[in-house]
């Protein structure tokens, strides 16, 4: 029995259905269907019962699927420790990137990476929505913010401050905010997600907060698309420095209101089990803990942020 025919089996049964796992699986939906009926062949009894509108497991599928799926996880995490006490680091990863970082430093980072690790391949998840690692089939993601989900598991890779910037034209013909109180005349990018638009942007000065309701003639749920219309001086982008990194280090852009700081934000490496946590995974959080700090020391150095924003 091939274990590639067990993974169909399992997906089938997962999703209910020879199609959605087909899908899923990449791959022909005959060749899914092909599968199935091999193992049910072999084991001499059908695991599902296949009607014109559902799928659903047999009184034999709901005795043999589990202990199947057990067992591929045994083989799995064999498979897996060998290859960490061997230190090999190959195979594909699936990787989950936001749209601007992912665009402007990911991308290049992880080519060097590859670089360092012929045997590796990649395959990129390009959004900015939230991510289902079991729909999307992903091994790991990089994002901002901490994970809120118990059952995922990752790395802190830095603190990442936030800006409010724009291009010194967009300034000359508008003029400069000093205080929060001083956006609402101003253009606003406006980032869009699940339909809900972030238009009320938040400051603190010390222990003060200011929350100030803005208005823009641009919205996107695309954030590298912001950066774009940020730095073409369309308005007035709230960005995370990693997003606007290039850009604030050539002075294409400059961080406005100093004394005003939006909330910052930490950046993760996300993944959805232990087992995902292989030897390639473990030399990219390195790899992206050594690449954003040097980004960070050269923001600092040109006076963009201070050190004090980093800590905690």
């Amino acid at each position: 029995m091939q274990i590639e025919d067990l993974q169909v089996v399992l997906k089938v049964a997962e999703f209910r259905s020879i199609t959605a796992a087909a899908l899923h699986l990449d791959m022909q939906v005959a060749t899914a269907s092909a599968a199935l009926k091999r193992v049910e062949a072999q084991l001499g009894t059908e695991l599902f019962i296949r009607t014109t509108r559902q799928l659903r497991l047999s009184s034999s599928g709901e005795k043999y699927i589990p202990q199947c799926e057990q067992a591929l996880l045994m083989l799995d995490s064999a498979k897996q420790n060998i290859k960490n006490d061997q230190a090999i680091i190959d195979g594909e990863l699936r990787i989950a990137l936001s749209s601007d970082f992912g665009r402007n430093l990911a991308i290049p980072w992880l080519d060097e990476f590859m670089e360092q690790h012929p045997n590796l391949s990649i395959r990129t998840h390009m959004s900015d929505s939230n991510i289902d690692f079991y729909r999307d089939s992903l091994d790991m993601a990089i994002r901002y913010g901490s994970p809120n989900d118990a059952n995922l598991y990752g790395f802190k890779i830095c603190n990442v401050p936030r800006l409010l910037c724009a291009t010194p034209s967009y300034l000359k013909k508008h003029g400069t905010p000093k205080h929060p109180q001083d956006l609402p005349t101003h253009n606003a990018l406006l980032y869009q997600l699940h339909d809900i638009t972030h238009d009320v942007w938040t400051f603190y000065e010390g222990e003060t907060q200011h929350k100030i309701k803005v208005s823009g003639n641009r919205i996107t749920n695309d954030s590298d698309l912001v950066r774009r219309w940020c730095t073409s001086g369309k308005g007035l982008a709230a960005k995370s420095c990693f997003d606007m990194a290039n850009d604030l280090l050539t002075d294409r852009v400059v961080s406005l209101m100093p004394g005003f700081k939006p909330a910052a934000t930490e950046m993760w490496l996300i993944f959805p089990s232990r087992q995902s946590i292989t030897p390639a995974a473990r030399l990219l959080r390195d790899l992206l803990k050594e690449k954003s700090t040097q980004v960070l020391k050269q923001l600092i150095a040109k006076g963009v942020i201070s050190q004090d924003e980093l800590l905690n």
